[in-house]
């Protein structure tokens, strides 16, 4: 990778003016484009320490050679010229958003004589009315099977059509009335295209005066005894109030707003969008990119260009809410403004409706990406091929088909745990997960490479001593009887990797531990988090793996896997000693026992003060037992238990 003082320009050159800018790799491919208000600034900030720098953009400058930059004259036309040059070069340090489906939407060709409602993908038409876009296209054909009978629009295509004028006679539709039958002269093409704007109007919000209409109507037919029409609106009515029921209001003020929000790790952003109209979500939308050099506001920013400035963007509403406002973010509500053709409304809702909203679209996008890694995982080939790149990376004869991880927890060196997860063939095998509870030394202290090694030796001795035993039993050099007595086996096999959380420190302890352990030839590497480097023993400079790598990516599970297995132990742990009792820990007094000496005397304070035959005539207390509770409340120390997540004194006549 070259080195970002060997093109940083002087920042004498740099003008102060708005402009685009585009950093190239040695072979002159342009790897990122980005905009600023000013120019110098932002430059400056690429070549400043790489330390100091997000590894993401630390590897863009890193990656790249040269910069070079085109000056505008607003914020507004810098927005135009980035988006133009994002799609012409494609740049790879640049957000790639994805669909993670298809999605279809309702279409009515109001561009045609006859207009046609059906369901589209793809590219957008000139002429054409869209409403949606849906998940299922079920969904479309659903919600359009109940609009037909009172907006009866043509829906079959140009052959039909063609085919049902030639004959004169209409299809199945004309005849159930859920079609006007402009083929067959039915109604005229004047008619038929006001039946259409009707629909389109109703699918658009307007859907009061379509059902205070029909309601009137339906009233009216009553009145003069025309019981027939009047049921057929009646059924009508209901048929509008349960396309209605399927896109409940969220807004109560019909407001028309698009609902952005993100979930994103360390290598993937996952994004929703909920359309609404009139109040009531009329589509939603998803996408999946993986995350480069660009921040969370850089991301907003081109998620919106994407969305509203290609030749199929949507059509901008008067509010886009955001999860975070861009950096230039009046440039751009300007630039949505221009397109839409009057005020749009670019915000972060803070509160009511629209911030619940906000939530809701933001658990779609976790929900989102949670899918999305499970289906990456769930791949056989990309499984496969994840684990035959980290053999080729690490140079092992075998691909690592059983690999073990492990990581270490604690608080300022207290309650420290230990936590071994296991992934065979790519997927984690959750039998095979352990955990340790870390003894530390002779005084009890213990550091994080201390406790790796502790960890990782009384891993493979007692996996060693297991292997031992079974041969022995194998060799029938055991009774039935010591095979019997023998402790159940908590290490199926050796694995062939071992990797550890942590840098260069912890891999050293690790091979130590795997060393003395006599399991010299199970290799062992550790995932350092800030820079996602893979650290080898012995090595003085880390192996880095490319950043879209599936070997990367499965590293990356497993060392996230195993920090929360190691949290969650910990925590567990920690929450059992801040509600400790002294009466925990004298023998033959259980929870029942417990129960009934707080009972009968309030708290462990009078327990301690009472005698031996007070403490007997409790029901489940002999005198034996009497006498050591006594002897070990009065040898206990006489400190008051604290709650050390709040500082309180426990009291402990609460205690169960």
């Amino acid at each position: 990778m070259a080195d970002p003082s060997t093109y940083r320009p002087r920042p004498g050159e740099i003008p102060t003016e708005p402009g685009v800018y585009r950093f190239r790799d040695r072979d002159g491919r342009v790897i990122y484009v980005g905009k600023a208000k000013s120019l110098r600034p932002r430059l400056s900030s690429y070549f400043q320490d790489v330390s100091a720098l997000h590894h993401r953009t630390a590897t863009m400058v890193r990656t790249g050679a040269s910069v070079e930059w085109t000056v505008v004259s607003t914020e507004v036309e810098a927005l135009q010229l980035e988006y133009a040059w994002i799609k012409e070069f494609d740049p790879r340090f640049n957000v790639r958003y994805r669909d993670d489906k298809s999605y279809p939407y309702l279409a009515v060709t109001m561009g045609e004589e006859f207009p046609r409602a059906q369901v589209l993908r793809g590219a957008k038409r000139k002429g054409t009315r869209y409403f949606g876009p849906y998940a299922h296209a079920w969904a479309i054909r659903e919600t359009l099977d109940l609009a037909l009978r009172v907006f009866p629009v043509r829906t079959c295509s140009s052959g039909v059509f063609k085919r049902a004028s030639q004959v004169g006679r209409p299809c199945l539709l004309g005849y159930i009335d859920k079609c006007s039958a402009p083929c067959v002269g039915r109604v005229d093409a004047q008619r038929h295209r006001e039946i259409a704007e009707d629909f389109c109007d109703f699918m658009a919000g307007e859907t009061g005066r379509f059902v205070t209409r029909l309601t009137r109507e339906m009233k009216d037919a009553a009145a003069e005894l025309d019981f027939e029409r009047a049921a057929r609106l009646r059924d009508d009515i209901g048929a509008l109030e349960r396309v209605l029921e399927k896109s409940a209001v969220v807004l109560p003020d019909a407001t028309d707003a698009d609902v952005f929000a993100l979930a994103e790790d360390e290598l993937e952003v996952a994004v929703q969008l909920f359309h609404v109209r009139g109040g009531r979500v009329r589509g939603q939308r998803g996408w999946v990119a993986e995350r480069d050099a660009e921040s969370t506001p850089e991301v907003v920013e081109h998620l919106l260009q994407r969305v509203y400035g290609s030749e199929a963007g949507e059509a901008v509403p008067r509010e886009v809410l955001v999860p975070v406002l861009p950096d230039d973010a009046p440039a751009l509500a300007d630039w949505l403004s221009g397109l839409r053709g009057s005020r749009v409304d670019l915000r972060v809702p803070q509160r009511g409706d629209k911030r619940t909203l906000m939530e809701t679209v933001a658990r779609n996008a976790t929900q989102s990406l949670a899918r999305h890694k499970v289906a990456r995982a769930g791949d056989l080939t990309t499984r496969s091929q994840a684990l035959q790149q980290i053999q080729d990376s690490l140079g092992l004869d075998d691909a690592p088909l059983r690999i073990e991880c492990f990581d270490i927890s604690h608080v300022q060196g207290t309650q420290v745990v230990g936590s071994m997860v296991v992934f065979e063939d790519g997927l984690p095998r959750k039998s095979e997960y352990r955990r340790f509870i870390v003894r530390g030394d002779e005084t009890g202290a213990t550091d994080d490479t201390a406790a790796m090694h502790e960890v990782l030796t009384r891993r493979f001795r007692r996996g060693r001593r297991e292997d031992d035993e079974a041969a022995a039993a194998a060799d029938g050099s055991q009774d039935d009887t010591d095979a019997g007595a023998a402790r159940p086996a908590r290490f199926a096999y050796r694995p062939n990797l071992v990797v550890v959380d942590g840098g260069l420190p912890q891999v050293n302890a690790a091979a130590r531990a795997l060393a003395d352990a006599g399991a010299q030839d199970v290799a062992v590497v550790g995932l350092a988090k800030r820079l996602e480097e893979v650290w080898i023993p012995g090595e003085d400079h880390p192996l880095v793996l490319a950043r879209s790598s599936e070997g990367l990516y499965l590293l990356q599970r497993l060392r996230d896997e195993a920090h929360r297995f190691a949290v969650t132990f910990h925590r567990q742990r920690r929450s059992k000693a801040m509600t400790a009792s002294r009466l925990d820990g004298i023998p033959g007094l259980g929870e029942k026992r417990r129960k009934a000496l707080l009972k009968a005397f309030g708290s462990v304070k009078r327990i301690s003060a009472a005698s031996v035959d007070e403490l007997a005539e409790v029901p489940g207390i002999g005198p034996a037992l009497a006498a050591v509770i006594a002897a070990q409340l009065a040898s206990a120390d006489t400190m008051p238990a604290v709650n050390l997540a709040t500082g309180e004194v426990v009291d402990e006549g609460n205690e169960p």
